[in-house]
């Protein structure tokens, strides 16, 4: 059975992120959960997470400047930011997908995320088959 991946989902609101957390709990994710960008932020350098989800606009530290801090510590880890206030977000951000709040249905949410993570673990199929390869032709 393979690991799941680990989430760091942070909002300011407990009611949304509840929602997320449950939603991506039954799609097989392990989720962290942090109200705040501050609280969020010493979680990641913890360890262990695979992506960060996160809201914009919180108090203290807010969802552009998480982001910015997780990708100093770890740029290849995948970041979505969300936003129901903020509809276009045109300031420079390195989220790797921004959403706006009630403007996509779950399953895209969930396919994206999907993708963030396969992006970062790589082609591992194809890297095994290589390396059985070498090691066969090298025998």
């Amino acid at each position: 059975m393979k690991p799941k991946r680990t989430i760091l989902c942070v909002d300011d609101n407990e009611q949304s992120l509840s929602i997320r957390k449950v939603m991506l709990e039954t799609r097989g994710y392990r989720v962290v959960t942090c109200t705040s960008g501050d609280t969020a932020l010493e979680r990641f350098k913890e360890g262990g997470v695979d992506l960060v989800l996160t809201d914009l606009i919180m108090p203290g530290l807010d969802g552009s400047k998480l982001i910015d801090a997780v990708k100093s510590i770890s740029p290849q880890t995948p970041a979505i930011l969300l936003s129901g206030k903020v509809r276009m977000y045109d300031r420079d951000t390195r989220a790797d997908v921004f959403l706006p709040k009630g403007m996509y249905a779950p399953a895209e949410l969930l396919e994206r995320i999907r993708l963030l993570l396969v992006r970062k673990r790589g082609p591992k199929r194809v890297a095994q088959t290589a390396e059985r390869a070498a090691a066969t032709s090298a025998a």
